[in-house]
């Protein structure tokens, strides 16, 4: 995307930042305790307005995207990049303790996804972890098409695979994990986003989880 074509559309598609970290920050709590250790060296691809970096805890976090709101949303500490994620030269290799992405891949073509694995692979240590919140197309088809940027599509089996053929070690599947989008009408109330997420059924749920270890 052009820079005034990807601001315009984040402008768009962001609009109750509220609500949004409100989410996020339950989300986060549920990643730290499965996943993330509060001391790990954290790098957040394409990270928006730094809903996620922002709150999760670490000893190092990075952020990095196109968009140089990145810069202004940015919580003390958080050291941010405006750049593209196919390249991520500015890092050492074996770097990240966790690398995370959210709603990232589907905006790639093909050829920029595979460079973005590639780079992310050799910015992990030995035994880090990529973890992708993702739309999933198998529950989210009706209306996934209706964000004009969308370019790829996956699904919980198809995305796994491709981590595994770039040498990835899945370590959880998750394919209905949390709602298709933060535009809806539902609550976001701390307590109802905390029992969702340990709901064995989800209803309305279209984006999956996948954690990979390198």
């Amino acid at each position: 995307m052009e820079d005034g074509y990807y601001k315009n559309y984040f402008c768009v598609s962001h609009l109750d930042l509220k609500n949004r970290d409100r989410v996020w920050r339950v989300l986060c709590s549920f990643l730290q305790k499965k996943y993330i250790a509060e001391d790990s060296v954290i790098l957040d691809l394409g990270a928006g307005y730094g809903s996620f970096i922002n709150n999760i805890k670490a000893g190092e976090k990075y952020a990095l995207d196109k968009n140089p709101i990145i810069k202004e949303r940015a919580a003390p500490g958080v050291r941010t990049f405006v750049q593209d994620c196919t390249n991520l030269k500015t890092f050492e290799d074996n770097f990240f303790d966790v690398v995370f992405a959210s709603n990232l891949l589907e905006h790639l073509e093909r050829s920029e996804i595979e460079k973005t694995i590639v780079e992310t692979k050799r910015v992990l240590k030995n035994g880090g972890k990529l973890i992708l919140i993702q739309p999933n197309f198998t529950y989210t088809y009706k209306d996934y098409f209706d964000d004009y940027t969308h370019k790829q599509i996956f699904t919980h089996t198809s995305l796994a695979d491709l981590l595994r053929a770039f040498g990835f070690k899945i370590i959880s599947v998750q394919p209905k994990f949390m709602p298709y989008t933060m535009r809806s009408k539902l609550p976001t109330y701390s307590w109802l986003v905390k029992l969702y997420l340990l709901l064995p059924f989800k209803p309305f749920a279209g984006q999956m989880l996948i954690v990979a270890q390198k």
